[in-house]
């Protein structure tokens, strides 16, 4: 049980409860959130849409991923990177028995623009996806502080992730976590197909409050 949930059980906490791990049986509500959230960017890859989330759903990596539970619901989700795995799996023999060894092939290229693998000392961040309805609530906040907690508790020094230049909202959340730009990459030849072109990295500090904030809470 981690701090959310025994505020929640004291009757101190109100609203969304934070968990670590993906859910039994919450494997569908959290690939919905992920296309709802990249599905522009996924499509290309794991399209059409219904068969794109079944794959995610199917290839879950459960400990990767934090998610926020309302009403028993997935109401949203943050995945990361750490030690070779990420929450969103699924290897060569998968796409390719999923979508057909024609239609796999090009489909294994646009994934391996999306692979981010960590440096030592480091955890890669997924983007967050957060149900339209509980969006403005601070779940955001939320579980970027609980990846915190993760990245100090296994010895990380940073946190890395990327957002793209058409999603300014995520990229001001982040600044106001600490995390800071440390590249843009520009894609134009992306933004037709994925509706980006630019790309930028983030990094933010693994600090002391991270885990003495897990030790208080």
């Amino acid at each position: 049980m981690n701090s959310t949930e025994g505020q929640a059980r004291a009757g101190e906490h109100v609203g969304p409860v934070v968990r670590r791990g993906i859910p039994q049986g919450g494997e569908e509500q959290v690939a919905a959130l992920y296309w709802e959230a990249f599905g522009r960017k996924l499509a290309p890859a794991l399209g059409p849409p219904d068969k794109g989330r079944s794959f995610i759903a199917a290839h879950l990596q459960h400990d990767r991923g934090v998610t926020a539970l309302a009403g028993g619901r997935v109401v949203a989700v943050a995945g990361y990177r750490l030690g070779g795995r990420a929450l969103t799996g699924g290897g060569v023999q998968d796409v390719l028995s999923a979508y057909g060894h024609f239609r796999g092939l090009p489909r294994l290229a646009v994934l391996a623009l999306f692979e981010r693998t960590p440096t030592a000392g480091e955890l890669v961040m997924d983007g967050i996806a957060v149900d339209a309805a509980h969006r403005g609530a601070g779940i955001g906040s939320m579980l970027l502080r609980e990846i915190a907690a993760i990245a100090a508790e296994t010895g990380c020094h940073r946190v890395r992730l990327d957002v793209i230049d058409v999603n300014p909202r995520a990229r001001a959340l982040y600044e106001r976590h600490g995390f800071t730009a440390v590249r843009t990459e520009h894609t134009p030849f992306l933004r037709r197909l994925m509706g980006f072109g630019a790309v930028t990295t983030m990094h933010r500090p693994v600090t002391a409050a991270d885990v003495t904030g897990v030790r208080e809470a």
